[in-house]
This record gives C-alpha cells, structure tokens and sequence, in this order.
C-alpha cells in the first residue's frame, strides 16, 4: 500500500480535471480525494496498493482530460495511517 499527496500545476481547473481524476482514481478502486486549490493547482490525496497508485499517477501527470495539460507537479509519500479513514474518492 501507498499513500500520496499530489498537488499538480497547469491548465487543471475549469476542464473537468477533477472528475476525470475521480474516474480515474475510481477504476483503479483508489481511496482519497481532489480538489481545486486558491493558487490554481489541484490536490490530490491518494490511497492504493502500489502498483495502482503508480497507474494513476501517470495518468494524472500525463492529464486525465483533453482540455487540460499538467506543466509541473509534487509528489509526496504520507504515512499509511493517514488514508485509513478513507472509504472512497470524493471530490471536494
């Protein structure tokens, strides 16, 4: 298991990111949530066993909607314990 926090730069709000994100994460059964952040990025947290979360971070680094494209992104191992509590991928 793995847990993240990602915070991505870009063209990433106003172009569906964050659902597709959600279906993303979704279809890889990855706990956690998305939401848009005052400066224009978006933050994600993530819960998965490893090789989902390797999945969906290159789809979310590559960008998960034709509207949008990441220019830069951070990366940042949590500790499990913090993802226990997570029951699904929410969209906040």
């Amino acid at each position: 298991m793995r847990c993240v926090h990602l915070i991505v730069y870009g063209r990433v709000q106003g172009v569906g990111f964050r659902y597709t994100s959600k279906m993303c994460a979704d279809k890889l059964s990855i706990k956690g949530s998305v939401r848009n952040m005052l400066d224009g990025g978006v933050e994600i947290y993530a819960i998965a066993p490893d090789n989902a979360i390797a999945l969906f971070l290159q789809e979310i680094i590559a960008s998960p909607t034709r509207f949008g494209h990441v220019d830069h992104y951070q990366v940042k191992d949590l500790p499990l314990k913090l993802g226990e509590k997570w029951i699904d991928f929410k969209i906040l």
